[in-house]
Order: structure tokens, then C-alpha cells, then sequence
């Protein structure tokens, strides 16, 4: 996830505060109150040194308006068009996991389960957002949540692969 495109691509569709920009990126992603604040600020601040948003005022509520500029269009224009390769999308778990399996962590099992628990909180948390999604007719977030849902479950399967090849073997 990058908060930096996130900011580019609202800004691209109209002038933001830092907190509206947090609500966006947010919806891009398809998660609530997951975004910290204090990121968004920051990557403002890289992205005015760099030329890639501008600072335009203040709006009714004494909040700093942002904008941004040709270069940044640009600059998302390219992010856009450039292939993302698989080992970006990879899941830091199958890292650790491939690191305990290395040591033969003898708490795998646990590991594992752990895991899955986690998946499951998010597989039923995206559910009922899917769900409202669709119900507001929020096609793009219905998608963007449901494209997060094959993905969990393809970890929950490759988790149960793991737990089945393995066994006795925990």
C-alpha cells in the first residue's frame, strides 16, 4: 500500500484537508480507521518538498486545502502504468512462517492458528462492509473489499495445506 499515490489519486479528483485524505485513502482501501494521521502528514510534507502537491489555502475551517500539481499527475500517471511483480504482494506471514520453518520453531502450530484467528476476524469484519457496500451500491469498494476476500481465503487455504502436509509433524 502506498499513502503516497493514495494522496495523489484524491487529489487528482479534487482539493482535500489532511483528514479528508485519510477518509479517502481509507476508501481506496477498503478498510475503516486503519490509516494513521500522522502518515498522511508526513507524506504531505514529502510531497510538497518534491513538488508533487501544493498547498492552495485554507477552507471555512481554518484547515489547510491541498492540491496536486502537473508533476504529480504525472508522477501518478507512471505509478499507474507500471506492473506491480508478485514478491511486492507477498505476505510478510509466509516469511515468518518460511523462517520457522527453517528453525523448526516447535510453536508452529500455534503460529498457525494464531493466524488463522486473524484472517477470520477480517474475513467476517470485509463480510459485513462487502455487505453494506453493495446495499449503498458502492460498486468499486464492493469490488476492491471482495478482490481483499480472495485473497484471505486463498491464505486460509494455504494455511490448511500447511496443517494437513504437516500432520503429526507439530
Amino acid at each position: 500500500m502506498s499513502v503516497k499515490y493514495g494522496i495523489l489519486t484524491s487529489l487528482c479528483q479534487q482539493q482535500h484537508h489532511g483528514y479528508e485524505l485519510k477518509l479517502e485513502l481509507e476508501s481506496l482501501l477498503g478498510i475503516k480507521g486503519k490509516i494513521n494521521p500522522g502518515q498522511i502528514y508526513t507524506t504531505l510534507d514529502r510531497l510538497i518538498r518534491d513538488q508533487l502537491v501544493t498547498a492552495v489555502g485554507i477552507d471555512d475551517q481554518d484547515r489547510k486545502l491541498y492540491d496536486v500539481t502537473e508533476e504529480g499527475r504525472q508522477e501518478l500517471e507512471s505509478w499507474l502504468l507500471a506492473p506491480v511483480p508478485y514478491h511486492a504482494a507477498k505476505d510478510d506471514f509466509h516469511f515468518k512462517w518460511g523462517c520457522a520453518r527453517k528453525i523448526r520453531f516447535h510453536q508452529e502450530k500455534e503460529m498457525l492458528q494464531q493466524q488463522k484467528a486473524v484472517i477470520m476476524k477480517d474475513v467476517m469484519e470485509l463480510t459485513k462492509l462487502k455487505t453494506e457496500c453493495l446495499v449503498q451500491g458502492d460498486e468499486s469498494r464492493y469490488l476492491l473489499i471482495s478482490g481483499t476476500l480472495l485473497h484471505l481465503e486463498a491464505d486460509l487455504n494455504w494455511i490448511h495445506q500447511i496443517e494437513h502436509r504437516s500432520g503429526s509433524s507439530f
